[in-house]
């Protein structure tokens, strides 16, 4: 399942989240959407608790749609500290989409490795 994420809520779920998010903005008559979400929901299946998934409905949340410059739907960002690594528009294809988070989920779950490796290094260190 997809956490739903509207305007109210944005800065709380993504913006502030301590895990890199990667946002789904989306709308009901969008088929292209429907298309990719079962990828999506592998791709959340596949990180598990090293990146969320949210979904914004672009046609509930104008401001967000204004604010992230969508210009086409379905528009994937990759925010990781509130800043936006990564946008996805325009693809091609299923294939298109799957290579991209393919090369998303390696370069986060890589990251992750090295983070909880340093963690561990610096207390391993500080009770040395």
């Amino acid at each position: 399942m997809v956490l739903s994420v509207s305007e109210r809520t944005f800065t709380q779920e993504v913006l502030e989240s301590p895990l890199p998010v990667l946002v789904n903005f989306e709308a009901p008559w969008c088929g292209l959407c429907r298309i990719i979400h079962p990828l999506l929901l592998q791709f959340q299946a596949q990180c598990g608790e090293q990146i969320k998934l949210v979904g914004v409905n672009a046609d509930d949340n104008f401001k967000l749609a204004n604010t992230y410059r969508l210009k086409s739907l379905p528009t994937l960002l990759l925010v990781d500290n509130g800043i936006v690594q990564r946008r996805l528009e325009g693809f091609r294809g299923r294939e298109d989409l799957r290579l991209a988070l393919e090369e998303i989920k390696i370069t986060y779950s890589n990251r992750s490795k090295i983070y909880s490796n340093s963690k561990t290094a610096d207390l391993e260190y500080r009770s040395a």
